[in-house]
C-alpha cells in the first residue's frame, strides 16, 4: 500500500509541498520496518494552515446546517467506500492487529460519523426564551490534536461534530501513526468539502502543536493525549484566552462486587484492559476484588490472558498486536519491573517479549496481583497490556482506593445492579460502565479530575464546537 501524499500537506482545498524540509519515517511496530516517510511541518506550515482555516470560517459558519449535514453524509460514504485502506493504514501505523483494524478501529470511525449526523439533525440550534433568541453557532476556528492509539475514533470525534457545527479546522495527526490521517483528508476532498474547511498538516507537538495550540487566530483547541502534554497546551493556549477541551491520561477502577461471578468478572476485566494492547487512556486497568477471592480472581485472569493470540497483525486470527514504538514498549518494560521490584505478585506474564517472538515491540500480557496503594504500577498510566489487581475488605472501602487517583477518565464497576448503580454513583469519573455494555457512542465522553475538560460523541462534542449568543429582544 502506498500513500502518494505523504509528502503533503491538505491547506486550503489542496495537497501543497511543506514550506521546510523536516521528514520522519513511519515504522511499522510489529516488523520495525519503515513504511514510508511523511514531512514534518513547521510554524510557518501552521500559519499557512490557519490562515486558511480562517478565510474560510465567514462563509462556511453561515451555511445552512442542512448543508453541513449532507456534507458529513458525504463524508461517510467516501470513508466506507475506503474502509480497508483505512485499516491497513492503521495495522501498518500503530500496530493494530488486522481484525481488530477492522472491526474495532475503522469502525469508531464510521459509528461516529453516524452519531454525529444523527444528532446534528436531532441538535437545538436555536430556541426562544421571551424575547429572546438563544443561538449556538460554531465557535470560529479550530486545531485539533490528535494521538496515535485510536486514530480514527479521535479525528472523527473532533472534525465531525466541528463542522456540524459551522467550523473551520486544522488538523495536526500524531506524527507516530500518520498515515489514516492523510487517508482522512482524500476522504474530505472526494466529499467535496469546500476549500479551507478542512485542513491538514504533520509535525511535532513542540513544534506544529504548540504553534498552533498558541495562534491568536486559532479560537479553540481540542486535545487528546498524555496529561502532560495537556497541561503543555493549556499554558500555550492561556495568552489568548482561546478555549481549550482536553481528553487526557486515565488509570481506571473496575470494581468487582462481592456480588458479582468473581471469575466471568474477572475474566472479563481481563478482556477489557487487554484491548487495543492496553493502549486505551480509559482501559480499567486497576482491579479491586474482595478480599479472600484472590486464588479464584488469579487463575481466571491467568487462563483470560492465556486465550489472547500474539502474533502477525495480517493473521485474523491474532487479538492482540506490539506496542507503537520503541519508546512505549520501554516504558512498559520499566513499568514491569518497578512491579516486580516493588513485591507485587506476578500473576501472568512478565519482561520481554511473548515467547516465540524476536522481533517487534511485542510485550507479554502482564497481569499483577496483591497490588498495594502507592505501588508505582498502582499509581501511574502504564498504557499497555498491564493489569494491577488490588484487594479491598468493604466496598466504601474499594470506592475510596478506585477515587484516590489524580485521574477521572472512566470506572466500571461488576455485580448486582442496584448495588453497582449506588457504587457508579459515588465513582468521581466521566463515564461509569456498568457490568460490560456495549460501546455508547451517544453517552458523554470525557474526564473529571486531571483526565481532561469538555466532552465528546455526538449532540455532547457539538455542543463544545458551539458558542451561545443571545439576541436580546428578538421577539418584541
Amino acid at each position: 500500500m502506498t500513500f502518494a501524499n505523504a509528502l503533503k500537506f491538505y491547506v486550503n482545498g489542496e495537497w501543497v509541498v511543506p514550506l521546510g524540509t523536516d521528514r520522519l519515517g513511519v515504522e511499522n511496530p510489529g516488523t520495525e520496518e519503515i513504511v514510508t516517510e511523511i514531512a514534518l511541518g513547521s510554524e510557518a506550515d501552521a500559519d499557512r494552515a490557519v490562515a486558511a482555516a480562517r478565510a474560510a470560517f465567514d462563509g462556511f459558519t453561515l451555511t445552512p446546517v442542512a448543508e453541513r449535514i449532507a456534507l458529513l453524509e458525504r463524508m461517510l460514504a467516501e470513508y466506507d467506500a475506503r474502509a480497508e485502506d483505512f485499516a491497513q493504514a492503521m495495522r501498518m501505523e500503530m500496530g493494530a492487529p488486522i481484525t481488530w483494524a477492522r472491526e474495532a478501529q475503522v469502525w469508531a470511525g464510521q459509528v461516529h460519523l453516524q452519531s454525529t449526523i444523527a444528532a446534528a439533525k436531532a441538535f437545538h440550534w436555536e430556541e426562544s426564551r421571551g424575547d429572546t433568541r438563544v443561538i449556538r453557532e460554531g465557535i470560529g476556528v479550530c486545531a485539533l490534536i490528535t494521538p496515535w492509539n485510536w486514530p480514527m475514533n479521535q479525528i472523527v470525534c473532533k472534525v465531525a461534530p466541528a463542522i456540524a457545527a459551522g467550523c473551520t479546522v486544522v488538523l495536526k495527526p500524531s506524527e507516530i501513526a500518520p498515515l489514516s490521517g492523510l487517508l482522512w483528508a482524500e476522504v474530505c476532498h472526494a466529499a467535496g468539502v469546500p476549500a479551507g474547511v478542512f485542513n491538514l498538516i504533520n509535525g511535532t507537538g513542540p513544534e506544529v502543536g504548540a504553534r498552533l495550540s498558541s495562534h491568536p487566530d486559532v479560537d479553540m483547541v481540542s486535545f487528546t493525549g498524555s496529561t502532560r502534554a495537556g497541561v503543555q497546551v493549556a499554558q500555550s493556549a492561556a495568552p489568548t484566552v482561546k478555549r481549550v477541551a482536553q481528553e487526557l491520561g486515565g488509570k481506571s477502577a473496575n470494581i468487582i462486587l462481592p456480588s458479582a461471578d468473581i471469575a466471568a468478572a474477572v475474566a472479563q476485566g481481563v478482556a477489557a484492559c487487554m484491548g487495543n494492547t492496553g493502549q486505551s487512556c480509559d482501559a480499567p486497568t486497576r482491579m479491586f476484588i474482595p478480599r479472600g477471592s484472590e486464588s479464584v480472581a488469579f487463575v481466571a485472569a491467568q487462563a483470560a490472558v492465556a486465550d489472547i493470540v500474539i502474533g502477525d497483525t495480517n493473521d485474523a486470527a491474532v487479538t492482540m498486536g506490539p506496542l507503537v514504538s520503541r519508546a512505549q514498549y520501554e516504558k512498559v518494560q520499566a513499568l514491569i519491573g518497578a512491579g516486580i521490584s516493588e513485591g507485587a505478585t506476578l500473576v501472568t506474564g512478565g519482561l520481554g517479549r511473548p515467547e516465540g517472538m524476536n522481533f517487534g515491540h511485542y510485550a507479554q500480557p502482564t497481569v499483577f496481583g496483591d497490588v498495594t496503594a502507592g505501588m508505582t504500577i498502582e499509581r501511574e498510566e502504564i498504557f499497555g497490556p498491564v493489569l494491577v489487581i488490588l484487594s479491598y475488605d468493604t466496598v466504601d472501602q474499594a470506592v475510596a482506593m478506585a477515587n484516590d487517583t489524580v485521574y477521572g477518565l472512566a470506572a466500571y464497576v461488576q455485580g448486582g445492579l442496584t448495588e453497582a448503580r449506588a457504587v457508579a454513583r459515588r465513582l468521581r469519573a466521566g463515564q461509569v460502565n456498568l457490568n460490560g455494555p456495549e460501546w455508547d457512542t451517544f453517552a458523554p465522553f470525557g474526564g473529571y479530575k486531571q483526565s481532561g475538560n469538555g466532552r465528546e460523541y455526538a449532540d455532547w462534542g457539538i455542543h463544545d464546537f458551539c458558542e451561545v449568543k443571545a439576541i436580546v429582544g428578538y421577539g418584541a
